[in-house]
Parts: structure tokens; sequence; C-alpha cells
């Protein structure tokens, strides 16, 4: 038997032990590399696999394909760029399993919080929040020993929220551990009400039932931490709430609408904390995204009139990022042909009655914060990685490009362009701007793609 047909066979095998959702996400795009003496080398998609498989699906593997096979194998996890020229080097890394144990904890019921229709089902996975996903899924599967804490950010509207509920959602179906999830702002609120309370005698019950709520508990997620910023006192309260969880194995999962090097207004040690785990970034969605988005919210919706292909992609090549926008735009769409008498959905229809909902959508600071934004959507990179000091070529090229289109298309000036790329030097723009000038005279490539971004600005 070949590696190609045992590694089809093990996945059929496989898949009828997991969820679906669990085999699509861990093993649908790994691959048998080969079989040599006693060890299978296994190709898997993404870091996070390298991680998360030999961790939590050790035993399941070996069992399986000792099965299939007949022998007792060690398991060795590797991407694609890591396989190597056998003429050239021998394999470097071997990941060494040890099993792990764990004592479930019996615990009553408690208010979540959660809010039941965010799961990791409905979720619309992407390029742009596929590493995202998959770290919030294998933190839901093993909270408090994967990534804690969990840091998501990007801007609003690009499904944060509900990435932290499916979390919570997940582990309350699949465990009897406590959940709770608050926004910053509620944490504010009870920490406040603390000192409201009983002000002429002491508060001891309220501070009992305020640890009692944040601290009692085995999964604590907080959203939009960045309004914690201006309350001081509230922040010192959750540094001991998060010390304190943390020091227990308890699973933090944090939130915010920018980085945790971007968040100013909070303490230095939280801001070092939220970088004791896992940071994840979630990108805006790109076109294809973005249609998925809007084809699962017409089949969710069950309207009785049908939305034509080529509206759905008018749709998504106009509303911005914002996932709640791209929602809400098939709820105007489908309420202004009820109230036009039940009218035909087709383009015109859709041009019209989504021309100022459109233009809300994509309004920008200015030109350049556009072009930033449609590059970085271009190079699958965050717009805050083109505005850094980063200069790794994946993010320094692309920041270069559009150093290039914002000379070339607005009338700013080379002390405005670098004043919005993180302050750079107006020789630094000027430079970048030659650089691809003169790359696109060679680069037949390089120039295809400048034109198609020029169109998108245009």
């Amino acid at each position: 038997m070949n590696v190609d047909s045992l590694w089809s066979k093990f996945l059929s095998t496989i898949k009828e032990e997991l969820s679906s959702l669990s085999y699509n996400i861990w093993f649908a795009d790994t691959e048998l590399y080969k079989l040599e003496q006693d060890r299978a080398i296994i190709i898997v998609p993404m870091p996070i696999h390298k991680k998360h498989l030999p961790e939590n699906y050790k035993e399941i593997i070996e069992s399986t394909l000792n099965s299939i096979t007949g022998s007792n194998l060690e398991l060795e996890f590797l991407l694609k760029e890591e396989i190597p020229n056998e003429e050239e080097e021998e394999i470097k890394e071997i990941i060494t399993i040890e099993k792990e144990t764990s004592t479930p904890l019996n615990h009553s019921p408690v208010q979540t919080n959660l809010k039941k229709q965010y799961t990791f089902e409905n979720f619309i996975v992407g390029n742009s929040n596929k590493f995202a996903h998959a770290a919030a899924l294998s933190v839901a599967e093993n909270p408090g020993k994967m990534y804690n804490p969990l840091f998501i950010y990007g801007n609003s509207g690009l499904g944060k929220t509900h990435l932290m509920h499916a979390i919570g959602n997940f582990i309350v179906e699949n465990s009897n551990k406590k959940v709770l999830y608050v926004t910053s702002d509620q944490f504010i609120e009870d920490f406040i009400g603390i000192n409201k309370k009983n002000n002429r005698e002491n508060n001891f019950d309220c501070v009992d039932f305020f640890k009692n709520k944040y601290r009692n508990i085995d999964v604590l997620i907080i959203d939009d931490i960045q309004f914690l910023g201006p309350a001081t006192q509230s922040q010192q309260e959750f540094f001991h709430t998060f010390n304190s969880l943390y020091n227990d194995s308890k699973q933090i999962i944090i939130s915010s609408d920018r980085s945790p090097d971007d968040l100013k207004l909070l303490e230095d040690r939280l801001r070092t904390r939220f970088c004791w785990g896992l940071t994840v970034n979630i990108f805006p969605p790109d076109f294809n995204l973005r249609v998925e988005i809007l084809k699962k919210k017409i089949i969710a919706g069950n309207f009785e009139k049908e939305i034509p292909n080529d509206v759905i992609e008018y749709i998504a090549s106009n509303i911005g990022n914002d996932v709640r926008q791209l929602e809400g735009s098939i709820t105007r769409l489908i309420a202004y042909s009820t109230i036009m008498g039940g009218a035909e959905i087709n383009l015109d229809l859709a041009i019209e009655a989504l021309k100022d909902f459109i233009s809300k959508g994509m309004c920008e600071k200015n030109d350049i914060h556009r072009i930033q934004r449609i590059v970085s959507e271009y190079f699958q990179i965050s717009v805050e990685d083109i505005r850094s000091k980063k200069r790794s070529a994946n993010i320094a090229f692309p920041r270069q490009i559009a150093m290039y289109l914002c000379r070339k298309t607005t009338s700013e000036s080379f002390p405005k362009i670098g004043t919005e790329f993180g302050g750079k030097d107006h020789s630094t723009v000027m430079h970048s701007v030659e650089k691809i000038e003169q790359e696109i005279k060679i680069n037949k490539d390089l120039a295809n793609i400048i034109e198609k971004l020029k169109k998108d600005i245009e």
C-alpha cells in the first residue's frame, strides 16, 4: 500500500471518530509524507497544527496508523517548507510527545452571558481569519493548557466577539467548567459597585461576590479590553484577577481593536501579560470571504426572494470590511424590495437600495488610509503592519508599493505620506517610490499588480 492510499484509509477511519469540525480543522489538510523505519512523517498546513496534533491527538493517530500498518510508529510533524532535500540534509525536527492527563472539575452551572447563536459551526472561515479560528478552537478543546492567555485583536466587525462566544459555548457543551463572558465595561461597573454599596458600613459581602464572580471560574472571556484604559483602579483589580486565574491555570481570553503593544493607556505590566500566551490578528475579509458571508446570511435568513450572484458580488465588491455591514446590506436590500411593492431583486435595484449604505461602508479617513487598506488586503497583511517599522520582506515590499501608490494617485507630499506610515522620513518615501518605479520597468508581474491596485483605488 503506497503512502497516499494508506493516508486516505487513515483519514476515512479517523473521520468517523471525530466531530466534523475537529476533523476539518485538524486533519483534512494533512498528508503522509513517508514511512521510514519506525517513523511516520506527516505534513501539516500550519505551525499551530504542529503543536496541537501531537499534544491532543497523539493516541488516536498512533492507534489508527498502527492498526492499518501493523507497525509501532513514532510520529513526526512537519510543514511543507520544512521538508528537506534528502540529498542535502536529514530531517532536523522530531516532535516528542508525552501524554497528559487531566482531572475533570465538578462545578455547578453559572451564568455565562454567552450568546448561543455564536458557534464554530456558523463562523465562516477564510484566509483572513483561518489562523485565529484554529487558535480559538485549540483553546476551546484544551482550556488552560493551550495558549493562555489568548489575545484576539482586529478592527470592529471582523468576528472577534463571535469567536470568543464560540470558545465559551464549546467549553460549556463539552465540559463542566465554569465560563464567564463580560465586556470590560461590565468589569468596570462591577468593580465600581463594590465601592458604591454599603458606603457607611463595610462592603465585605460585595468584595466576596466580586472575587467569586471573577476568580472562582475556569474560563474568563473579556471583550474590548481597550476600554479598560481610562479606569486606573479597575486596571489594578484586573491585574490581580489575571494573576489569580493564570496562576491557577485557568483560561483567559481577551479581545481588543488593537494589538497589546498599541494599548498605550494600559499599564505595562498588563500589556506584558497579554503577550504571555498567543496573540492573533483577524484581518479584514477578502472578496471571496465576503461573498461567503453574504451567501450564509441569505441562507440563514430563508428569504422568499432569490438574490442573484451578480448582486452578491456587487455588494461584496463595494461594502466595507465590517461583517455587520455586509449582513446589514442584505437586510436593507430585502426591506427596500418589499417597500417598492415586492420589486424583483436585480443589480439595478441593489445599486439604488444600497447607494447611501455603500458610501458609508466605504468611508475612509483619507485617501492614504484607503490605499493602505487596499494594499494590505491584496498582500494579506494588516494595516498596522504596513504602518509599522517591521522590515521583513513580506511587509517592507507591500509598504513600498503603498507609498508609491500614495504618491502617484494622490496629491499628498512626501512628508505627509511618511507621517501616515508610522512617522517615516520623507527620504524613505522618496526611496520607496523610486525603487518601485525602476522595478516596474523590468518586472512585468509587478507592473500588472500595480495596475490592478490602481483600478481598485479608483
